[in-house]
């Protein structure tokens, strides 16, 4: 036999029929039959809801498929109360009262109209102890207020606690959650209705309320992660929409499932920690994230390491926090050189890490082992070997290459050199070569093969960075370079140099003066050395070139302008035989003392007075080229001749080296005066020497200047100057005078060329049109003769065709005038053109101008006057051109030919 169990919910009813309380009590009925009959295809037995109401639904029967898919017809056993459809739902007849319900249990049968099997089952219909409906809802109540309209005091704290529903719930949908009741709706008929996110507002549908009951359903899945929470209001209003009910606030939370995995931020994280960190040494943090609920096990995760590449030296070399996700380091033995890098998968598990119901996720953690100086340098030899030449700076002797362990290019790798023994003197130095990281032993000093002629230098090799703790250097990071020195020609040096001697000026040729020798420090080299001048300015000096021997050629002189200061500089060279050969200068500095070999002479040599005596003082000094003592002070006196010097000037001493000049007499006629001045030094041997002072006596105004024109011969023009002055002046005026004469002359020929052309000038330069874009070489195809025989042209309609220019009148027959008379010789000019002007004035087809070339023609008939009839025998001989004389010397001339007379 086949057995359904059938759930029924026990009905309370209240009297007047509508649901008060809904209480659920399983009770199993069975119906029997064959285990091969079945109800309809995917049906099961249960009570889904039951309202006794009028026209109210009652409750539905559902039964579970057992494969056979016939179809079911149902029947019930009190059809006057109750009635059952086609799909298994009750509903009540007419209202039922607690009165009329009836005391036998209420008998469905369900009939298979294929195989005329039938089912039946019971539903049991009981009075309420208190007020049920067919549901165990939880019931919201309106807080009752008076029933006068007046509003009775709540508690300020009164809040509906929230409803919880669980997210992604299967249904079966709509799925009730709670009824919303009002105390008024025992005298009346309320409709009720909620608003806000998720009912009538976006995302609308998913809350649905029964207006007539209350009960507020879910219509489908909620998703927390969505939407963790929804917040409605619930209202009550009568048939006509009016407000029974101050709206109430209704909270829904969505309760979470564990529907998330967890997921990492990065699905790679990159972390690094130092080679040989002790356990414990904190590596990194790696992070997921779980959309559920972190405060329920659905969103608390847990970390876990799964697998460690490569597994050395340790299988477990780092461990997680299984709630933080710290990576920290668990065993000693990291090593940079050995092992550089670490994989880890590293998972997370929500459920507070439950392996069976917890969901998990994974992630890669790479862990770079970062360098340290754990590694010294290494010498790859104990003993390096170069040479160097003698006197070279700034050159590499040798190379030191080192090995280290540690990262390239890193402060751990890079090594620095420095030399502990074998050169005390500083000649050496080994800067690193950043790109192989090699030392470069250099010389920074001058070596000197006579003094060493090898170095053996002690060099150290250390990092950038000091050593890890408890890590030493090994003997290998110590070198010795071993450094020949290579001999090399050197350049002879004079000792002293410069050198310096005192000697007396005025020495005689011959005179031997000193030995300037050189001497070569190649003193394990036989070589010899020659001398040779290079610089004497005064040619005073010769050396021996064996010798080194200096002596004089010339005399020596103080007062010499290649003498400064009283010094005379010489340089010489000194040169071996070696290979190459060097050479060496020296400088030989000649201090000359001063002996009185130079006179004293006047200074100034010319000067001023006026012709009377007063004020007509000179104030002069003397010039000599010796030094104090030879020189002042000075003895000043006129000398005896001639006669009239002393006569008429007097010399008074001012000083040891200033003397005054004036005039003895009352008045000196103007003019220039030669003064003799005798001036002694105060030498050991004095010298003297008569100077003349040249003396221009001239009148002299108030303030005692010169006021004659001879001034500028004062100033030092002699008459040769003023005489050349002059020339030029009047030979530049002359030349002015030429230029303008030129010019003048130039303006008559161009205005004479206006009115004739030289028969012998090419006339095509005169009427060439240049842009003229006519018949190409044909346009300049004229015939010169007819400019000079007028009388021989020929009638235009003998002309070929060929040769007419495109500007010409056209051949077509032209009214007749009377012909132009033969014009006379050009040889004649005056007749030759007053004959032409007699003609054009009779002829209307001329030009405007003598001209052969008509450049716009326009055809015959014109309206315009004749421009050809100036000077007109037939029409216009009185007419008056002096108006012409205004515009200036071109129609000045046309003034004269048109308005003169005929000669």
């Amino acid at each position: 036999m086949c057995v359904v169990c059938l759930h029924l919910d026990e009905i309370n009813i209240t009297p007047r029929g509508r649901i008060r309380k809904t209480f659920v009590d399983p009770l199993s009925v069975c119906l029997a039959g064959c285990l091969s009959v079945c109800l309809s295809p995917n049906s099961f037995v249960s009570i889904c809801s039951f309202f006794l109401s009028f026209f109210s639904v009652l409750l539905f029967l559902r039964f579970v498929d057992c494969g056979r898919g016939g179809l079911v017809r149902f029947e019930c056993s009190n059809p006057s109360d109750f009635r059952i459809e086609a799909d298994g739902v009750v509903y009540a007849a007419r209202s039922l009262h607690l009165s009329t319900l009836p005391a036998s249990p209420l008998v469905i049968k369900a009939r298979d109209s294929t195989t005329q099997q039938q089912w039946e089952t019971q539903v049991r219909l009981t009075p309420p102890t208190n007020s049920v409906m067919s549901k165990d809802l939880k019931e919201i109540v309106f807080p009752s207020r008076r029933t006068d309209g007046q509003l009775i005091r709540m508690k300020r704290d009164w809040v509906i606690p929230p409803i919880n529903v669980p997210e992604n719930s299967r249904g079966p949908f709509p799925q009730e959650l709670v009824r919303i009741r009002s105390d008024h709706d025992k005298n009346r008929s309320l409709r009720y209705s909620v608003t806000g996110p998720g009912a009538d507002q976006p995302p609308t549908g998913i809350f649905i309320i029964n207006p007539i009951s209350g009960e507020l359903s879910v219509n489908k899945p909620l998703d927390r992660e969505h939407i963790s929470s929804f917040h409605l209001r619930a209202h009550a209003v009568d048939l006509n929409g009016n407000q029974v009910e101050n709206p109430i606030d209704i909270v829904i939370n969505v309760i979470d499932m564990n529907d998330n995995r967890p997921e990492f931020i990065h699905q790679i994280w990159n972390g690094t920690v130092p080679e040989g960190s002790k356990p414990g040494t904190f590596v990194m943090t790696v992070t997921s994230v779980d959309k559920d609920d972190p405060k329920t096990a659905n969103g608390m995760l847990r970390y876990k390491i799964l697998s460690q590449n490569p597994e050395s030296p340790s299988s477990n070399m780092f461990t997680i926090n299984n709630k933080t996700g710290g990576i920290i380091t668990v065993a000693a033995g990291l090593d940079r050189e050995k092992v550089p890098q670490y994989t880890l998968i590293i998972q997370a598990t929500d459920m507070e890490g439950n392996p069976m119901y917890g969901l998990s996720n994974t992630a890669t953690a790479v862990i770079k082992v970062t360098d340290i100086n754990d590694n010294p340098p290494e010498f790859t030899a104990e003993t390096f070997f170069g040479e160097v030449p003698e006197n070279r700076v700034n050159v590499i002797v040798a190379n030191l290459t080192v090995t280290d362990k540690d990262q390239p290019n890193t402060p751990a790798w890079n090594a620095v050199y420095k030399i502990t023994g074998g050169d005390p003197t500083g000649r050496f130095s080994v800067p690193t070569d950043p790109t192989t990281n090699e030392g470069l032993v250099t010389v920074v000093k001058p070596i000197d093969y006579e003094i060493s002629r090898t170095y053996v230098l002690t060099v150290e090799a250390k990092n950038e960075v000091p050593l890890a703790r408890g890590i030493h250097f090994p003997r290998q990071s110590t070198a010795t370079v071993s450094i020949r020195v290579i001999d090399v020609n050197e350049s002879p040096y004079f000792e002293p140099n410069p050198k310096l001697i005192k000697l007396e000026e005025g020495m005689i040729p011959e005179s031997a003066l000193t030995t300037f020798t050189a001497q070569d420090p190649d003193r394990f080299m036989q070589q010899t050395l020659r001398y040779s001048k290079l610089s004497d300015p005064a040619n005073w000096l010769r050396i021996d070139p064996n010798t080194g021997r200096i002596t004089t050629i010339a005399i020596l002189d103080r007062e010499s302008p290649y003498v400064k200061n009283s010094l005379y500089n010489a340089t010489f060279m000194a040169s071996d035989n070696g290979v190459p050969p060097a050479s060496g200068t020296g400088t030989l500095q000649i201090y000359l003392l001063d002996i009185n070999d130079n006179a004293p002479s006047v200074f100034p040599q010319e000067a001023e007075v006026c012709e009377k005596p007063e004020p007509n003082a000179i104030n002069i000094t003397a010039l000599d080229g010796d030094l104090n003592p030879n020189a002042g002070p000075f003895a000043f006196e006129l000398a005896h001749r001639p006669s009239d010097v002393r006569r008429n000037w007097t010399i008074t001493r001012l000083s040891g080296d200033y003397a005054q000049l004036s005039l003895k007499i009352g008045f000196l006629e103007s003019g220039i005066y030669e003064i003799p001045i005798i001036i002694t030094d105060s030498g050991n041997l004095p010298m003297s020497n008569t100077s003349y002072l040249r003396v221009k006596v001239c009148q002299c105004d108030i303030n005692g200047d010169c006021t004659d024109q001879q001034h500028i011969m004062a100033a030092g023009l002699g008459t040769g100057a003023i005489i050349s002055i002059l020339l030029c002046i009047i030979i530049l005026l002359i030349l002015v005078l030429l230029f303008v004469v030129w010019m003048k002359r130039r303006d008559k020929e161009r205005q004479a060329k206006q009115l004739l052309i030289d028969p012998e000038d090419d006339v095509r330069d005169n009427i060439l049109k240049y842009d003229e874009e006519g018949g190409g070489e044909e346009d300049q195809d004229y015939d010169l003769s007819q400019l000079q025989q007028p009388d021989t042209i020929e009638p235009d309609a003998i002309k070929p065709v060929g040769i007419r220019r495109l500007d010409e009148r056209p051949l077509h027959p032209e009214p007749q005038y009377p012909m132009r008379s033969a014009a006379p010789h050009p040889g004649d000019i005056g007749d030759f053109i007053n004959e032409g002007l007699k003609a054009a004035d009779n002829d209307p087809t001329a030009p405007p101008y003598d001209s052969l070339l008509v450049f716009d023609y326009e055809g015959s008939g014109s309206t315009a006057g004749s421009l050809s009839s100036l000077n007109s025998s037939s029409s216009g001989g009185d007419q008056d051109y002096d108006y012409l004389n205004d515009w200036g010397p071109r129609f000045r001339k046309l003034a004269d030919m048109y308005g003169g007379s005929d000669d």
